[in-house]
């Protein structure tokens, strides 16, 4: 599908074929959703279909998760007339700061960090991330807003996937995702239907 391309019937997660397969091998992420940020129709709807089961929840903030839910993260924040928080890979804040460790998707240790400045008992956040593959980095976004008195109101990804981590996250938590349940299985199975067809 060409990047630039809006369908007449833009039902949820359309935008989905926008996303390219891994070309590099196995030292990459199996695909590359934010080709579909490039298309601003694209990202609208992807955010309008994250903030869907969010509608009655009081949300304060909205926490991205470093690097790519940034991105996603900042929109869903200026969707919703909200703030934004920065989850930071450790070591590049210059302020004080709490830290959590975590197992990444790739088994790697890995550690975030977030400011003390901001969270506080009783703020309400929405997580947000690109991606949930294994539920690692979720879980430790979580522990920190969590061990700082703040409120999960929810969590937002393009995909969770049907992990041990990702079923975790989805029975503890309100969460939100992109895929329509038809496609589930193509996430789990790491390969989509629309790759068939793709042309980079």
């Amino acid at each position: 599908m060409d990047v630039f391309s809006n369908p007449a019937d833009r039902h949820k997660g359309w935008y989905l074929s926008l996303m390219a397969p891994n070309i590099k091998g196995p030292a990459f992420a199996w695909l590359d959703p934010s080709r579909l940020y490039c298309n601003s129709q694209a990202l609208a709807d992807c955010v309008q279909d994250l903030l869907s089961p969010f509608h009655d929840d009081t949300i304060d903030l909205v926490a991205g998760i470093d690097a790519m839910g940034f991105i996603l993260g900042a929109s869903v924040a200026t969707t919703l007339g909200k703030g934004f928080l920065a989850v930071r890979k450790a070591g590049h804040l210059c302020v004080a700061t709490q830290t959590q460790a975590y197992s990444d998707y790739t088994g790697r240790e890995k550690t975030m960090e977030v400011r003390l400045d901001v969270l506080r008992p009783g703020t309400r956040v929405l997580l947000v991330d690109q991606w949930i593959e294994t539920g690692g980095t979720m879980k430790a976004a979580i522990r920190l807003v969590e061990n700082l008195g703040a409120t999960v109101v929810g969590v937002a990804a393009v995909a969770i996937e049907n992990t041990e981590g990702g079923k975790w996250i989805k029975e503890n938590y309100k969460f939100s995702h992109c895929i329509p349940e038809e496609m589930q299985s193509q996430i789990d199975n790491k390969y989509l239907e629309s790759f068939n067809d793709f042309n980079n």
